[in-house]
């Protein structure tokens, strides 16, 4: 049975993948949760775990500029911290979610496909605490100390928080859309679950990319909400310019419709996690008002 200590109580991420791990292949399984509010996370008797799955961490929603110390302390400082006190205790995988925007943040309409061969470059704070923070894991790693690092792309599921399902919101309300097709890649939560478990199972360690087997269309992602909720809306080139002029002055209209992705290569591995497929992920999501404010 493999012993999992969760960094980050209530985190969207850590409490998906226990519940999804737990209902597949629970008898395999152990988990606990421990909070890194001040020092709570000490508390835990690491000596009894064989893996600390990390995910507590400042998440990217506020570019507020005084906020730049604490992603640091939270990112990077806190990671660094729970890691050499996991291995002084002897634990063998250390398993932490760093993010895709470790490259960098799209801050505009053109095409970016990532690579093997391209280099992180963050343009942002949030980024940068991400990977100083995978630097410092990597000093410690050892034989005995496998080092796992995920940098998913945007993770998005049932009651997830962030723009993806503000986007299903707005699929249900607008009259009118843009045909500005673009391609990003998108991960659903149960098949970033599928990934931990197999990780853990596998005693990987490495830098890894999982995405959805298949790459997003925000045209394709708002007629399916559209069509879904039996809601009508006209997606027409008609509206295009209104997308090229706002661009440079509304960053949210880069997030909505740039392309910017992962080579698909990038996300293979020798198992299968890309279990659910996007259509499927997208009819087990359900739309309400509430989604109009999330962030």
């Amino acid at each position: 049975m493999k012993k999992v200590l969760i960094t980050g109580a209530g985190s969207y991420v850590g409490e998906s993948v226990r519940k999804y791990i737990m209902s597949t292949a629970g008898e395999q399984f152990h988990f606990d949760t421990v909070d890194t509010m001040e020092d709570n996370w000490k508390m835990a008797d690491y000596r009894q775990y064989d893996v600390v799955f990390h995910v507590a961490g400042l998440a990217h929603v506020n570019a507020d500029p005084k906020m730049e110390p604490l992603y640091y302390k939270v990112n990077r400082d806190l990671t660094i911290e729970v890691a050499k006190h996991a291995k002084a205790c002897g634990v063998k995988q250390f398993i932490f979610m760093s993010s895709m925007i470790v490259f960098h943040e799209s801050k505009s309409l053109k095409t970016e496909m990532l690579t093997k061969d391209t280099k992180p470059n963050p343009n942002g704070f949030y980024g940068d605490s991400k990977l100083q923070a995978e630097n410092g894991l990597h000093r410690l790693e050892s034989a005995n100390f496998k080092v796992c690092i995920l940098r998913p792309c945007m993770i998005y599921g049932p009651n997830s928080r962030g723009n993806f399902l503000r986007l299903g919101w707005l699929a249900t309300k607008t009259p009118i859309f843009p045909a500005w097709h673009n391609m990003r890649s998108m991960l659903y939560v149960d098949n970033l679950a599928e990934f931990v478990k197999q990780a853990i199972l596998r005693e990987i360690n490495g830098t890894y990319y999982p995405q959805n087997k298949e790459l997003a269309d925000t045209v394709n992602i708002v007629r399916f909400f559209a069509k879904k909720y039996n809601h009508k809306v006209w997606i027409s080139r008609v509206f295009n310019p209104l997308v090229w002029l706002g661009a440079p002055f509304i960053q949210s209209i880069n997030k909505m419709f740039s392309s910017y992705y992962y080579d698909p290569k990038m996300s293979e591995v020798d198992f299968d996690y890309q279990l659910v497929s996007q259509d499927e992920s997208l009819e087990k999501l359900e739309i309400t008002e509430a989604n109009k404010n999330l962030r």
